[in-house]
């Protein structure tokens, strides 16, 4: 039977193959980012496609009653919207406190408040039972990121995760997390990599190669 999946950040990246599993496997994907051009640059068979800031509440209303309108129910939500940072627009600074309270909220918002927004919007259209919301989150939650903002911000989906689980559990709905290591072919780092810090990221996983969106897409599929 096929099933109507939600991918927040599904333009690009880990979202992007992930919609592209769900959609070759028979299901209806809506596809959500920021940027509407992305959206319809996106190859994916049968896909809706709505352009929002999910970090903003009236973004987040304006999903909701596509989806409503639209799906009706939620079989499947996917939160794969967030990043570093580094490709929001840069603010002038002078102080250096005021730099880290930016690269903070930013981190929080992107990663965290996106997240949080969207499925607080829609848990109320989760299908139930069977329903399933999937968090991407990081390694960095495990380990740290170098400068601590967005390990944090990945790691706190952690126990609104736990949470969430506890309050949607009895309605026959699960949540779950899915913490990559390094990939590649993502905006995620913004310019390409110096070699050296490559082959550091590399020299971390137990497999000893990069992954893939798709790698990111299959574990989401099977979860």
């Amino acid at each position: 039977m096929s099933r109507n999946v939600v991918i927040s950040g599904g333009g690009t990246g880990i979202g992007l193959a992930a919609a592209r599993a769900f959609a070759d496997g028979g299901d209806r994907v809506l596809l959500l980012g920021r940027r509407e051009e992305v959206l319809r640059r996106a190859q994916v068979p049968g896909a809706l496609t709505y352009a929002a800031d999910v970090s903003d509440v009236a973004g987040v209303r304006g999903v909701a009653r596509f989806v409503a309108d639209e799906l009706g129910a939620v079989d499947v939500l996917i939160h794969s919207a967030g990043g570093s940072g580094r490709l929001e627009p840069r603010v002038e600074r002078d102080d250096p406190l005021d730099l880290v309270a930016d690269n903070w909220l930013v981190n929080f918002r992107i990663n965290t408040l996106t997240a949080v927004l969207l499925t607080e919007a829609l848990k109320d259209r989760l299908a139930e039972p069977g329903g399933r919301v999937l968090f991407l989150s990081s390694i960095a939650a495990y380990r740290g990121s170098g400068s601590g903002a967005y390990a944090a911000s990945k790691a706190a989906l952690h126990p609104y995760a736990h949470d969430l689980a506890r309050r949607l559990g009895p309605r026959g709905i699960t949540v779950n997390l899915v913490a990559p290591g390094y990939v590649e072919d993502t905006d995620f780092f913004g310019e390409a990599l110096d070699d050296d810090r490559r082959a550091r990221l590399i020299a971390e996983t137990s497999t000893g190669r990069p992954g893939t969106p798709g790698d990111i897409a299959v574990a989401l599929f099977a979860s």
